[in-house]
């Protein structure tokens, strides 16, 4: 979980310091410190961690700046993170307008500078309010960030790709919820297009391809090896049980899934006669399933892969091809997993177009090819 931040605004680069180094002396090791020589650096600060899911704790402002004051930059800033706790830097002379910013902003504390010893006038009041914090604040969440519709087909495929993938997300629906809306607007330039994904470190991908997210989230989408023994089509149930037999004996298997493991499985009430479970499964819980720890350790070994292919109709019309040329019935094809990854296949008889789009030369090796429902 990122540390919560503080932040400190002081347009004398000096006095800024100062403050930097206290609240780093104490509060350095839990809270991530941020300092800022303007009203507007330190506002485009707090839209840039709002914007990676992250939260600010405190914020401890001078009164007198240029441009933009303490009061007005706090009016501001708790639009963003209306829980973040406030204090104002004053003088002597800015007293009356610390009282007012109680009411303009809700103002928690404000200290007259300088504080030294920190340890007698600051430090106890920044626990104070640090601690009030903590017991009332949401921690933010780390994974990945759907800003999408209800009513957006493209969101809901995004969202079953996340899901289908166990890839954990928060979805944020820009009809009902209006910091969502900000989010898809500040990455669109104004526009609000969805879906929109905002990743943990700050990325953005605007209305993705499934191919986009797989790339981004480190699913594998490139073969690792030049040739395989077996390349099988289709991660369902019937293809994660033989691409794990045939690893078990010593194959090097290629698993090429058009969206996840499971495959239409996955989203099944009940599949029925599944390996181990005569009484059927859902497809929900085949997580856990022996099959597919078999399939996972298989694959950090290296001795099976899992290809994820998403590229529009392309692998859709690779599969298809494949299915209805070999009849679902096992076929010898010279095959490079390069190529394979493409969406495009080579008979052993010669060179065959299976997907009406490509040609390419027959390579060197002969595998066999399991082209399965």
């Amino acid at each position: 979980m990122p540390k919560a931040a503080i932040i400190a605004i002081d347009d004398d680069r000096a006095v800024l310091n100062s403050v930097e180094r206290d609240l780093r002396q104490k509060y350095g090791r839990d809270y991530r410190i941020v300092k800022a020589e303007s009203g507007q650096a330190a506002l485009d600060a707090v839209n840039q961690l709002k914007q990676r899911g992250e939260s600010v704790a405190l914020f401890v402002a001078d009164q007198r700046m240029p441009a933009m004051n303490g009061v007005e930059f706090l009016a501001e800033a708790i639009k963003v993170f209306p829980e973040a706790r406030k204090v104002l830097l004053t003088a002597y002379a800015d007293t009356a307008a610390a009282i007012d910013a109680i009411n303009k902003v809700g103002l928690d504390y404000y200290l007259m500078k300088p504080w030294d010893p920190p340890q007698d006038h600051l430090y106890p009041v920044l626990d104070g309010l640090l601690d009030d914090w903590k017991a009332n604040a949401r921690a933010p969440f780390e994974g990945i960030r759907v800003v999408g519709s209800l009513w957006s087909s493209a969101s809901h495929d995004i969202k079953d790709f996340l899901g289908r993938n166990s890839i954990p997300y928060q979805f944020l629906d820009i009809e009902t919820n209006s910091d969502a809306r900000a989010l898809a607007e500040k990455a669109n330039d104004g526009a609000a297009r969805v879906p929109t994904l905002i990743f943990p470190d700050g990325a953005v991908l605007i209305e993705p391809t499934a191919q986009q997210v797989a790339d981004k989230c480190g699913l594998r989408t490139r073969a690792s090896r030049p040739f395989y023994d077996a390349v099988i089509i289709g991660g369902g149930p019937a293809g994660l049980s033989a691409s794990v037999y045939a690893s078990s004996d010593g194959l090097k298997v290629l698993l090429i899934e058009r969206q996840a493991p499971g495959g239409q499985a996955g989203n099944s009430p009940k599949i029925e006669n599944y390996l181990g479970f005569p009484a059927g499964i859902s497809g929900a819980d085949g997580g856990p399933h022996p099959t597919v720890t078999a399939y996972a350790a298989l694959d950090k070994a290296g001795a099976l892969t899992l290809l994820v292919i998403n590229r529009g109709t392309t692998a859709a019309d690779f599969t298809l091809a494949l299915a209805n040329h070999a009849g679902g019935k096992a076929t010898t094809y010279r095959l490079d997993a390069e190529r394979v990854a493409a969406g495009t296949a080579a008979a052993a008889a010669g060179t065959v177009d299976l997907t009406n789009n490509m040609t390419l030369a027959a390579p060197p090796l002969t595998m066999t090819l399991y082209v399965l429902p």
